[in-house]
Parts: C-alpha cells; structure tokens; sequence
C-alpha cells in the first residue's frame, strides 16, 4: 500500500510538474491572519506561527516570509554609500524616511503605512517620495550602488538554515526574494517615471535596467543556492491593466527572465505573483518560464479564467489559486466553500502542475469553520 506523501513531498512534486497523491493545498498565510489565529502572541512570524497553523489546521505550506525581500544596499552601509532611517508615528500612520549619502549627493525615500500591531509587518508601505526620482539620483545610484557583500549573502544562507529545521516535512520555503525587475525599478523610480522613461532617455533607462537586473541576478542566485525551495517575485506592477504586450516584450521581459533563469540556476523554483490581472500576458508569461504563476484570479479581482489559464499554460507551469478570499470565503456559508473549492480543482487538478490556493492572503473578519471547510474539501482531492 502507498503511503501518503507529506506536505511537503507533495509540494514538491507538483513543483517538479510531476502527479502527487492528491492536489497540495496551500493557503497563502502571512501576519494579518497569523494575528487572528494566535491573538495573544505579542509578534507572529511567517515561518514559525505558519508553520504551527499548518500543523493546526493540516495544510501544505508555502511558507512567504519577507526578510529577504529588501535589497542589502537599503539595509546597512558600505563604503560611499551611507544608509540613515528613522521613523516616527503620528495619528496611526509610521513614516519611514530612510537617506543614502554618497559622495556628492544624498538620495532620501520616505514612505508612510498605518500600524496595525502584530500584523505591521505585513502591511506594505505607501511611498511619499521615490529613491532615485530625479535623473541626478539615478546618476548616482547608478555610479555608486553596492554589491551584494560576503556577510549579508552568508546571513542568507544562516536564515535558510534555521528556517529548514522549524518547517521539516510541513511544507516548503517560499520566501520572497528581492524581486521582479520592473516592481523592484518601480519602487525605487516610481511607475509613472518609470513607464515614460523608455521614451524621454531610452539609455538611461536601459542603463537602470541593465545595473537592476545585474545585482538581482547576483542576489537571488545567492539566495537560490541556499536551502530554500523557491523564491518569490513579485510581478503585479506590469500587469494586463497597466501595460502593453508590447511593452512588456520591449521594456521588461528581457530583465524579468534573467533573473528567473538565475533563481534556477540557483537550485531553487520561481513563484511569480501577479495580483490577478495577466489576461494579455499569457504567452509572455509562458516565455518568462517561471515555475509556478499566482494567483489566476478570476473576476472581480482579477481578469482571467482558471479553466482558460489550464488549457493554454497548463502543461509549462505550475498554476495557483484561485478562490476568492476578499469577499466569497468571508460571507458564504461552511458547505458553500466546500462546493466552491470541489469546482475549483476541478478545474486545475487534471494533469497535475496544479496548487490550490487562496487569490490572495487569508484576511481578517474570515469565519474559521469557512477556512476549516476549504481545507477539509481541498484534501479530499486525491489523484
């Protein structure tokens, strides 16, 4: 008789594009909902908390924490480069303003977020004023931006480690890297900046992407080549409503797929995330020839239709998603989720390559015995 396989063991073998026992089962889990499971912790943590609410509940877990997520020149100082933040909180609103000093200029990013406790480390910020939003501080950056040092790249692989032995069999590591290219460009730049850039100063532009891409392929294949099992980029900012196909082709695809090639090369899987709008992007995405693309969101948070996406992708990547967590699993009733989630991997499950998965994060305000009734439903999908 064959054994079931474990959490793990199934992720990675639909990651492989291989046919586990059944579906895996994989609810996108970060600190918003980690806070609503374990009210009482005074800090939650997307590897250890998560790992515990798999164990709870009995799901396969992608674990996605964000300690890699910001690049190593915004975190510390190196020669010539000067990093300084500091934050104050006025009216429920912490306002980070972090300066870069380099020889004859000084580059300033500010951001504000609202607080929210023990989940503050999930909410992502609101950028006040961009990095490198003049040509003159891309100019510099471009002069004087560091390498990945010897120290950050070993605390990397240290994490990786620790993480390892608390997620065992449960699941994998699927952290987010400091990553896509264009989200990365985004932040630093701004998107309307950016988006005009090709246009007003087509080399400078070339040369930001160039200097981008280059430090991300050195940062995320150090990355890959620790323990981890996959590493996340984020790719919502080049999306089916704010660019073209031919944009896309022009201006990002070239440096998006070095850097997937080089978490590959690495020895680690690719997680693209796109908040849902790709329906233009389809072939480009089979292109980029990431591993597996969240979340296919089907409207109205997204634009794309999972039984579509399984026919025409289905056989080069690993799809996930897509039940929706904003409104569905929040009001429907136990035995209305269940049906919903049968249908679902219906859908995704012939073939394999197929995670199912929330369309996004778990929120607040989301009825435990709704979660309960997903998981129970999803875990009946075997092969």
């Amino acid at each position: 008789m064959t054994h079931p396989m474990t959490p793990r063991e199934r992720l990675l073998t639909t990651l492989r594009g291989q046919i586990p026992d059944r579906v895996p089962v994989a609810p996108f889990v970060q600190d918003e909902y980690l806070h609503v499971a374990y009210p009482d912790k005074q800090s939650v943590d997307r590897v250890v908390d998560a790992t515990a609410l798999a164990e709870e509940l009995d799901f396969d877990l992608m674990a996605k924490h964000r300690a890699f997520e910001t690049p190593h020149f915004l975190r510390k100082s190196y020669p010539g480069w000067q990093v300084h933040q500091q934050s104050r909180t006025e009216r429920g609103i912490r306002h980070t303003r972090t300066e870069i000093s380099v020889p004859g200029r000084v580059l300033i990013h500010e951001e504000a977020a609202p607080e929210a406790g023990v989940a503050s480390a999930g909410v992502h910020a609101s950028v006040e004023k961009y990095l490198l939003a003049e040509e003159d501080d891309l100019k510099a950056f471009l002069e004087h931006v560091p390498e990945l040092d010897h120290e950050s790249a070993g605390l990397m692989a240290a994490t990786a480690d620790s993480w390892r032995e608390i997620i065992g069999d449960r699941g994998v590591l699927a952290p987010w890297g400091w990553a896509g290219v264009y989200n990365a460009a985004c932040q630093l730049r701004g998107i309307e900046t950016l988006m005009l850039d090709p246009y007003d100063n087509e080399e400078l532009f070339r040369g930001f992407m160039e200097r981008i891409t280059a430090l991300m392929e050195d940062y995320n294949g150090r990355l890959a080549a620790t323990s981890l099992d996959c590493v996340g980029i984020q790719g919502h900012m080049a999306n089916s409503r704010t660019v073209s196909p031919d944009y896309y082709r022009s201006f990002i695809q070239q440096y998006e797929k070095r850097v997937i090639d080089a978490i590959h090369r690495g020895g680690a899987f690719t997680v693209f995330h796109n908040c849902g709008f790709a329906s233009t992007l389809y072939d480009i995405y089979r292109e980029l020839g990431m591993t597996v693309w969240e979340t296919v969101s089907e409207p109205p948070q997204g634009d794309n239709s999972l039984a579509e996406v399984k026919q025409r992708l289905g056989g080069d990547l690993v799809l996930l998603g897509n039940l929706d967590q904003i409104h569905f699993l929040k009001t429907a009733s136990p035995a209305e989720v269940a049906a919903k989630t049968r249908s679902i991997i219906e859908v995704g499950k012939p073939g394999g390559r197929y995670i199912f998965s929330t369309s996004d994060f778990l929120e607040k305000g989301t009825p435990r015995e709704n979660v309960v009734a997903m998981l129970r439903a999803a875990r009946e999908s075997f092969y």
